[in-house]
């Protein structure tokens, strides 16, 4: 009878993740109603009467960002708050342009892996596994490189010359965490001194760099 209930509960289950894997979209297009401060775990759908060609457009991609930041580079995203088209099709954009020795600084993205082409320079990217290991490589002109979903990892110009990256996401938004600055920007003096061991006055002066969300 045990053998029986167990091998019923993996016929459901995996009934389950099948009929799950095989849903599909009930309608042609869900365009992105930016307007509408009604969310429901992402954008309610817009009108299909209302949509246009311009909500499937997005011409940010294409040119060289201004790179004279803290960090020496700059995101160009192509999400679905800038390409509504994108609402429910779990997929996006970002261009990410490095200024010579430029970094992106360690993050991590919550909803979505990212894989980048690189379409000048080089750079030293990686990522970090729950197990505390670096996986990191040295890229050119060409190359690929892919983050998994939810784990810290970094990109860095090695060189003396601009690098510039194109990026694809499994998500329409996929949301981006930068660690220092949501650690330094968010958690209590006492709760960065003693994770860092750092004394408070080096945290307070870290901290100034971060201003807290509203």
């Amino acid at each position: 009878m045990a053998t029986f209930a167990t091998h019923l509960v993996v016929v459901v289950v995996t009934m389950l993740f099948l009929a799950m894997a095989s849903a599909e979209m009930l309608q042609d297009v869900c365009v992105a109603d930016l307007s509408n401060a009604v969310k429901v775990n992402g954008y309610t759908c817009k009108d299909s009467t209302q949509i246009t060609p311009e909500d499937f457009y997005f011409k940010g991609l294409a040119n060289i960002a201004a790179t004279n930041t803290s960090t020496g580079s700059v995101v160009t995203g192509a999400n679905v708050e800038k390409l509504p088209g994108l609402n429910t099709l779990g997929l996006s954009m970002s261009r990410i342009d490095y200024a010579p020795n430029g970094l992106n600084p360690p993050h991590v993205h919550p909803r979505a892996s990212e894989i980048i082409f690189v379409l000048e320079g080089q750079l030293y990217v990686g990522f970090v596994t729950t197990a505390g290991k670096l996986i990191a490589k040295n890229l050119n002109k060409g190359d690929v490189f892919t983050f998994p979903k939810g784990l810290i990892h970094f990109q860095k110009n090695i060189a003396n010359s601009p690098a510039s990256v194109l990026a694809a996401f499994d998500s329409q938004l996929p949301g981006t965490q930068s660690l220092v600055a949501s650690l330094f920007g968010a958690l209590p003096d006492d709760i960065l001194a003693k994770s860092f061991q750092l004394k408070h006055k080096q945290v307070k002066k870290i901290k100034l760099r971060y201003a807290p969300k509203k």
